[in-house]
């Protein structure tokens, strides 16, 4: 569009209008953008497991985030979507066969959980790229915690009671000097976890590697959180907390260094990316995806 709107010289009248002085713009970048989204060198297939695909605008921002992704390695992302309950049938790993790469975004609720954590357990086994976003991490963690640690009553008290609340309601955190607190009975939308919080990433890690900075600061819209005090039995298992908050009591990013790219995290990274700053995860993703595509 920017570029249609200058050939027919909109931008210019826009500025007679309001009495400014036109310049000449510079839209070599968006004919960059143009062409590889027209003429990519490569086609990847990504599977996103979700609960809301009947709805799609509910991913809009992932599903732009991935074309990003695709921009910056020069690729065309084609999107499977997939309803997660699917994933809950024995005939479930057909839909997987041939993806080079699957991604399980945020959503709320039990319904569909199931499923999740078996896309995960899949992408983990298979050695396929995985990408578990805000409750994507959460079920990969749960996963982890009951196919390696042991821990066989592992799920998240958003659920219900359970044995092992691996993911759970934490009551109070820390928002930059202020301290924040929530229990079962406060406001749903009130006491989320809201805006950008900062990470700190570890040294060696892949994501250290991604972001290429020890500290970063991403957006949040969660309520429950993975439970710290399982992170040496996770940890034990093969799972790295590579991201914590600044005081050592979030987690924030999950990885598994034993995997070529399977990353969960915390916050919403799809909400800050954009066609000329595609998000570095994102693009990881897609570049990991790649590399997935040329062994099958």
């Amino acid at each position: 569009m920017p570029i249609a709107y200058h050939g027919q010289g909109f931008d210019s009248e826009v500025c007679n209008y309001f009495g400014l002085t036109a310049r000449e713009p510079d839209v070599a970048a968006w004919h960059r953008i143009v062409e590889r989204i027209h003429q990519p060198e490569g086609e990847v297939s990504i599977a996103v497991v979700g609960k809301y695909t009947s709805l799609l605008d509910a991913y809009k921002s992932l599903a732009e985030a991935l074309t990003h992704g695709g921009i910056a390695n020069n690729s065309k992302v084609r999107l499977n979507w997939i309803d997660s309950e699917v994933f809950e049938r024995d005939d479930a790993v057909q839909h997987l066969d041939d993806v080079h790469g699957i991604l399980v975004p945020g959503g709320f609720g039990e319904r569909g959980s199931e499923g999740k954590i078996a896309a995960a357990r899949f992408a983990r086994e298979r050695k396929v790229p995985y990408f578990g976003i805000c409750f994507g991490m959460q079920m990969a963690v749960i996963e982890v915690a009951r196919s390696l640690a042991g821990i066989r009553g592992a799920s998240s008290s958003e659920f219900g009671a359970c044995v092992d609340p691996v993911v759970g309601l934490m009551t109070e955190w820390m928002h930059g000097n202020v301290l924040e607190r929530r229990n079962e009975q406060s406001d749903l939308g009130g006491t989320m976890r809201l805006g950008a919080y900062e990470c700190r990433l570890q040294p060696g890690s892949q994501v250290r590697d991604i972001y290429g900075q020890d500290w970063i600061s991403e957006r949040h819209r969660h309520r429950y959180e993975v439970n710290i005090n399982y992170k040496e039995r996770l940890e034990a298992a093969g799972m790295r907390f590579s991201g914590l908050s600044p005081d050592g009591i979030l987690p924030e990013i999950v990885e598994m260094p034993s995997h070529p790219w399977f990353i969960g995290v915390q916050f919403h990274p799809e909400l800050k990316s954009k066609p000329f700053a595609p998000h570095p995860l994102f693009t990881s993703f897609i570049e990991a995806a790649i590399q997935q595509s040329r062994l099958v």
